[in-house]
């Protein structure tokens, strides 16, 4: 049997559950201590095609060999934070018992870093309890897609002497043409440091890499060069930044180990995060009474 109510009995009752179960922003956070949440700048990527560079490592008959450009097409846009999470924005997280403390080098209006994969998703699971929205971080082709011209591929350019078998050789290799420690400052920068993109982004391929939650992907192409066999390794998670890196998702630290360890690794890891268009009213109630394990 259906049951049918009026459109202005259910939007009354849609509003009373809305504002019952959804707190405003300044609500105090679930601790009892009151969150600090200012203003987040995000930009909006309108839809557009790109060439995307397919991340992970591809063999054929053992040897590595250059993984394919595609295009993708991007029919909804992407709506991403302009700035990457600052210590201040990271530290009530902290405070509030959600997050656990930095490993980081600065303060204040600069990036936090010294973050693994997990704190940033302990991030956004905390940023969208506190706002009632949806934020997580970026997939790989989001991140390259919102960096435009600041993407930077994989550093595992062609090396005259590598015979392709050894992919540690080859990064590595890579990672001295392309960077010289001793030439770099990793201390992070102010926002702003490092400019914006020709989408708005601001500090995009600085010394700070950003965490992505794409999966390590190990693939296997055939003679023809099509793809006959993958292996995901979501233990590992993909980086963007000047280069395109991999690292374990418990890693604080880029230097600890990764795509290169000791020649080049990501200077600092920290992150941005994408909001999800806001959902219909019933979905945000369902969402909020299911609490986040349904949010995926």
């Amino acid at each position: 049997m259906k049951i049918r109510i009026s459109a202005a009995v259910a939007a009354v009752a849609a509003l009373s559950a809305a504002a019952l179960l959804i707190p405003p922003a300044d609500t105090p956070a679930p601790s009892g201590r009151p969150g600090v949440l200012a203003p987040i700048e995000t930009v909006a990527v309108a839809p557009g095609r790109f060439e995307y560079h397919v991340p992970g490592e591809f063999r054929r008959s053992g040897r590595v060999v250059e993984g394919p450009a595609v295009e993708r097409q991007f029919r909804r846009g992407v709506e991403i934070m302009k700035y990457q999470v600052s210590v201040a924005e990271y530290a009530a997280c902290v405070a509030d018992g959600a997050c656990q403390p930095a490993d980081t080098r600065a303060g204040g209006d600069a990036p936090v870093t010294g973050v693994s994969w997990r704190d940033a998703v302990a991030y956004a699971a905390w940023l969208s309890h506190r706002t009632g929205e949806v934020w997580r971080l970026p997939s790989d082709e989001e991140w390259a897609f919102a960096a435009a011209e600041r993407f930077g591929p994989e550093a595992n350019g062609i090396v005259e002497d590598d015979d392709g078998a050894n992919p540690a050789a080859r990064w590595l290799a890579a990672y001295r043409y392309r960077a010289d420690p001793r030439e770099r400052d990793m201390q992070p920068k102010p926002r702003g440091h490092y400019g914006v993109n020709s989408n708005g982004l601001a500090d995009l391929s600085g010394n700070v890499w950003e965490w992505t939650d794409t999966c390590y992907v190990r693939n296997r192409v055939d003679a023809a060069g099509r793809l006959a066999e993958s292996t995901i390794n979501c233990g590992v998670r993909v980086v963007g930044g000047q280069h395109r890196g991999y690292m374990s998702n418990f890693l604080r630290d880029g230097k600890s180990g990764g795509c290169a360890a000791g020649m080049a690794p990501p200077d600092n890891l920290g992150f941005r995060l994408v909001r999800e268009p806001t959902p219909a009213i019933g979905v945000a109630l369902l969402r909020r009474l299911v609490g986040p394990e349904a949010r995926g």
